[in-house]
């Protein structure tokens, strides 16, 4: 298959294969346009008048001239080069990318939702205002929470807003100077040191107990009164969940410190438990991985944030609220610590979200947390004797299985076995993560495969395990792109298309 390439001549563009497929200023001939806009009628002379001279270019902008078919080919070349989860089994362990229902899709590309300006005022919105009060209660019932902010963009964002709802709520009370440090276990997100970092405290490391779970006597240890509060996501990242949780929060809330919920990992909870009957403060969530919002790529995300009442006056807004005539209108929470995002957060992907709730009812998203700590279980006995699993005990929606065995006996890493699952039509699982289990493979299957692709997945990384560190190190090589000289690629990055390769 062939393209146009500069000047109108022919460039090699295979669908599939290892041949570099061109870029959008390769595949440029001059003269050429994606789009067909009438003129606006506007005479030169008044655009030049219109336009100050100090803001017109002396030269065109340097934009790939391509028809519209030449670039609708391209951009659907490149997507047949990656993986996705239309594609495949996606077992990203901790990121929960899961099949996205095209019914949440459909509902929210109507006009409706879709065409409306972020900036129209609230007598005009009072159809979206609604759908954005519902979610928040929604969500409030699903964590036990008694108020929420839908704008935080990400997961990441809403780690930051609620350690700065922490750092509010402490200096309300005047001990924001004393309150200087937040507890993290040490498997935690690598997000949660970063957004503590952030939020202007310093962080001290729990240990693991030899059961997985945060070590309750070096808890004690770390205990005082210039704790702010501790970050905990519930199943944590090794898929198991903390039994001594209330023990937990009584030994931080004992010392005045708050509890914050990673809400990474509620995908293995709905409908069963809740952050808040646990004794969580603030909850985040993140709707992209939990309620089925596509993600990746960069986004957009949605990572809202829950509190319990004592800390709701906090929240960033301004936040829909129904008033008494039913109408909607934007609110300000007393104390609040301002905005955290734009508008009013990623509008679509918490429409989206809400669609999956709706779609799904109470009922439905129990059997999701069902399905999924089920199928996390079954694989994880599948693999039981043909990899380490340093924590085997029955687990939640994620496991960390090991390929400490397979190094020792043969060389076989776990970058080996992510890269020939390439092979094999699906996804890597997340590799040397977290940082406590050595060649860590961290597999969460999610809920959305059925029985014959996890068998199927299973069967491929038994028969990875008996590869040879040769056949391990050349992996993939039937994937558009092979195996890359990562420590290379980041220390002698080519940023730019038109770069020498050799720079």
């Amino acid at each position: 298959m062939t393209a146009a390439g500069p000047g109108g001549k022919a460039t090699s563009a295979p669908l599939m294969g290892r041949d570099p497929e061109p870029t959008l200023f390769e595949l440029s001939s001059p003269g050429r346009v994606a789009s067909n806009f009438r003129t606006t009628g506007v005479p030169e002379w008044a655009a030049e008048e219109l336009v100050p001279a100090a803001h017109l270019r002396e030269a065109p902008a340097p934009i790939a001239e391509i028809s519209e078919r030449d670039l609708v080919a391209h951009m659907t070349r490149l997507s047949h080069r990656q993986f996705s989860v239309d594609l495949g089994a996606y077992p990203l362990g901790s990121c929960t990318m899961k099949y996205n229902p095209k019914l949440c899709d459909d509902a929210v590309a109507r006009a409706g939702l879709a065409d409306v300006h972020p900036a129209a005022p609230a007598s005009l919105t009072q159809g979206w205002m609604a759908l954005l009060t519902d979610l928040e209660s929604a969500l409030c019932r699903i964590t036990g929470m008694a108020a929420a902010t839908l704008q935080p963009p990400a997961g990441a964002a809403g780690e930051l807003t609620g350690l700065l709802l922490m750092r509010a709520f402490h200096g309300a009370a005047g001990e924001d100077r004393r309150r200087r440090r937040v507890l993290i276990p040490d498997s935690a997100h690598g997000t949660n040191p970063a957004s503590v970092t952030l939020g202007g405290y310093e962080v001290t490391q729990v240990p693991s107990d030899d059961r997985g779970c945060v070590d309750l006597d070096a808890l004690a240890a770390r205990l005082d009164d210039d704790v702010a509060g501790i970050m905990l996501t519930n199943p944590n990242t090794l898929g198991l969940f903390e039994e001594d949780i209330v023990a937990i929060a009584g030994a931080v809330h004992g010392v005045g410190g708050l509890l914050y919920y990673d809400g990474a990992n509620l995908n293995a909870i709905l409908g069963v438990t809740r952050p808040g009957d646990m004794g969580f403060d603030i909850v985040h969530m993140n709707l992209h991985k939990t309620f089925a919002v596509p993600h990746g790529g960069g986004g957009p995300g949605a990572g809202p944030v829950a509190v319990t009442e004592r800390l709701s006056s906090y929240l960033p807004g301004p936040r829909p609220e129904a008033a008494g005539d039913g109408t909607y209108a934007w609110v300000e929470p007393e104390r609040s610590i301002g905005r955290i995002h734009s508008w009013h957060g990623n509008a679509l992907a918490l429409a989206r979200a809400w669609s999956y709730i709706l779609a799904n009812g109470g009922d439905g998203l129990r059997r999701v947390s069902d399905a999924a700590v089920l199928n996390a279980n079954w694989l994880r006995h599948q693999l039981r004797g043909t990899y380490d699993i340093p924590y085997d005990r029955p687990c939640m929606h994620e496991f960390v299985a090991s390929a400490t065995n397979l190094k020792r006996a043969g060389g076989l890493r776990a970058l080996d076995v992510a890269k020939r699952m390439l092979e094999e039509g699906f996804h890597a699982p997340t590799t040397y993560f977290p940082l406590i289990v050595e060649e860590a493979l961290m597999i969460e299957p999610t809920e959305t495969e059925s029985p014959q692709t996890l068998a199927a997945l299973a069967q491929a990384l038994r028969e990875i395990a008996g590869d040879t560190a040769e056949e391990g190190h050349a992996a993939p090589r039937t994937s558009p792109v092979g195996r890359v000289d990562e420590a290379r690629a980041a220390r002698r990055l080519v940023p730019t298309w038109d770069a020498r390769s050799d720079a």
